[in-house]
């Protein structure tokens, strides 16, 4: 799975202002209406199916950053899915800043059907996303 830092949210990570253990993340997904862009810097940037799910059992260890496994709740029908975008939730989706977005999630692309599924987190050395060289 790829992961590609949004600018701004890197600024944000890096100036200490997101804190992965403590802070609300939050995992979206997009469809194929969205188009990732360097300028995108707010959850409002957005297009998304379903409702955002905060991520649990998060871990940050040597680089790593991890969580549970996350369901995605009920996708309306009539989309494709295309990509996982998180960000950090400050309540709201004009101030709550992109972070990274995540295309070659295994299930990936899909065609909703109006059920929910799981994003399960791969399970390798680079889990969610590494800041380690591979």
């Amino acid at each position: 799975m790829a992961a590609t830092f949004y600018p701004k949210g890197a600024e944000k990570i890096l100036g200490k202002l997101i804190d992965f253990s403590t802070d609300t993340i939050k995992m979206a997904v997009v469809t194929d209406a969205y188009t990732y862009s360097t300028a995108h810097e707010f959850f409002t940037d957005l297009t998304v199916v379903g409702t955002p799910a905060t991520l649990a059992s998060k871990t940050v260890t040597g680089g790593v950053f991890d969580a549970a496994d996350t369901s995605t709740g009920v996708l309306a029908a009539g989309s494709t899915t295309k990509a996982v975008v998180l960000f950090k939730d400050t309540g709201s989706g004009a101030t709550s800043p992109l972070l990274a977005y995540l295309d070659g999630i295994t299930g990936f692309p899909f065609a909703t059907t109006g059920s929910s599924g799981t994003i399960v987190w791969p399970n390798g050395s680079a889990k969610i996303f590494s800041l380690m060289p591979a």
